[in-house]
């Protein structure tokens, strides 16, 4: 942060020691590109510094269009997707096409490179039908468990059915495949537990760290306030589960029930960003809600740096409730005070760093916004906390020493 080279420990240590020397893996990631998928891209990273030798299959995506880059030791293999997919028969076709094109590049990489294990990374939880292919040959399948499906399923249709007991399915089958399980979070080491039936010693938290030597803090830029008193700032994903529509309800009860002179900046994108571009001319808050869509780092960057409060508005479910977001992590890499729903997970990230609105109460969202806005010294305090716990706690580097642990243990 500020141009300063944080310490990383544990990685440096991995880095002389080679605690991976001689293994090949294979990392197979279906919903991200590399090395946008920072989590992902993390974890290949330090696995290659560890010394192992690492090949990732992964989508393209806007920026990320060459099929074969080699990027810090790290052999990346991109193919196209179909349009994201909306409804039963899209979702078919695009984990159709992607089940095929892992298939014919899993066999290219094993011929070019070799690899003694699989990473499958989900959403969805099919690629336990690659790794079946390859555990026949003596490979190692290693699932890291980024999403719960049948309560991301739930969260989006607000229904169960014939497709959530599918999701049931194929994840029990994924956790039964898996030598080794790595759990984002402590609620979803749980789930590998229960429904995965797996072992504890062979379940691994590796938290979604931030990296402080990618996130840079720059001068606060005024004009993103808009000529408003404050400016709130959000970075993720624009879709129907995320709970901007709530987060826009509370931007209305702030600027018209309240009478406050305040901006919203929305960074991400997402298949609901035009529906809530339209959601908020709808609300009359064109003149204080700014959308970036997918922005660079450097435009990510200085709304973080410029904002004075920053926002999680998921929706509280049984999904966001066990998932822990990246977003809360980089706010509090930022110094920013938070104001989130109540969810278990959003709690043990932030603990101090945050206020915690009743669940999906956009009135309460919308005090508790105004009251940090209102109270510098309190949230230029929260900031603080928050960014000590991710020095102390929280960051990549203290995940490294895990995920070594992980490939150690699917070994054998």
């Amino acid at each position: 942060m500020d141009g300063q080279v944080t310490e990383m420990p544990r990685l440096d240590a991995a880095r002389t020691e080679k605690p991976l020397a001689g293994r090949k893996i294979l990392i197979i990631v279906e919903n991200l590109p590399l090395p946008f998928d920072r989590r992902v891209w993390h974890e290949s990273r330090t696995l290659t510094a560890a010394g192992a030798q690492v090949a990732v299959i992964c989508p393209t995506g806007k920026g990320y269009e060459a099929p074969y880059e080699e990027i810090d030791g790290v052999h990346i293999y991109r193919h196209r997707l179909p349009l994201d997919a909306k409804g039963a028969s899209g979702y078919l076709l695009e984990y159709g096409a992607a089940l095929f094109h892992e298939t014919r590049l899993a066999w290219k990489i094993l011929r070019k490179h070799g690899f003694d294990t699989i990473q499958g990374c989900n959403p969805p939880d099919l690629i336990f039908l690659i790794a079946w292919q390859f555990k026949l040959l003596g490979k190692r399948y290693i699932f890291d468990h980024h999403d719960i499906n049948p309560e991301l399923y739930e969260a989006k249709f607000n229904k169960r059915g014939f497709f959530w007991r599918l999701m049931v399915l194929f994840e029990r089958l994924n956790f039964w495949t898996a030598d080794v399980v790595i759990s984002t979070n402590r609620s979803y080491r749980q789930i590998a537990m229960e429904r995965g039936k797996k072992k504890s010693e062979d379940i691994f938290v590796v938290r979604s760290g931030p990296d402080l030597n990618r996130l840079h803090v720059m001068p606060p830029n005024p004009d993103w306030k808009n000529g408003c008193d404050a400016m709130v700032g959000y970075v993720g994903v624009m879709g129907d589960q995320e709970g901007i529509d709530l987060l826009l309800e509370s931007a209305r009860e702030i600027v018209f029930d309240r009478g406050r002179n305040l901006q919203f900046v929305l960074v991400g994108g997402g298949p609901a960003l035009e529906d809530l571009k339209a959601l908020a001319a709808k609300l009359g808050l064109q003149d204080h809600v700014t959308f970036t869509g997918r922005a660079p780092d450097d435009v990510l960057f200085e709304v973080l740096s410029s904002a004075d409060v920053c926002v999680n508005p998921d929706r509280v479910n049984p999904m966001n409730d066990k998932s822990t977001m990246n977003k809360i992590l980089e706010y509090m890499a930022f110094s920013k005070p938070i104001v989130q729903f109540e969810v278990t997970e959003g709690r043990y990230s932030a603990e101090d760093a945050s206020l915690y609105a009743e669940p999906n109460n956009t009135t309460d969202m919308a005090a508790k916004i105004l009251s940090l806005i209102d109270d510098p010294l309190r949230a230029a305090e929260m900031g603080r906390i928050g960014r000590n716990r991710v020095e102390t706690e929280l960051s990549w580097d203290y995940q490294v020493d895990t995920l070594i642990a992980a490939y150690q243990r699917a070994k054998g």
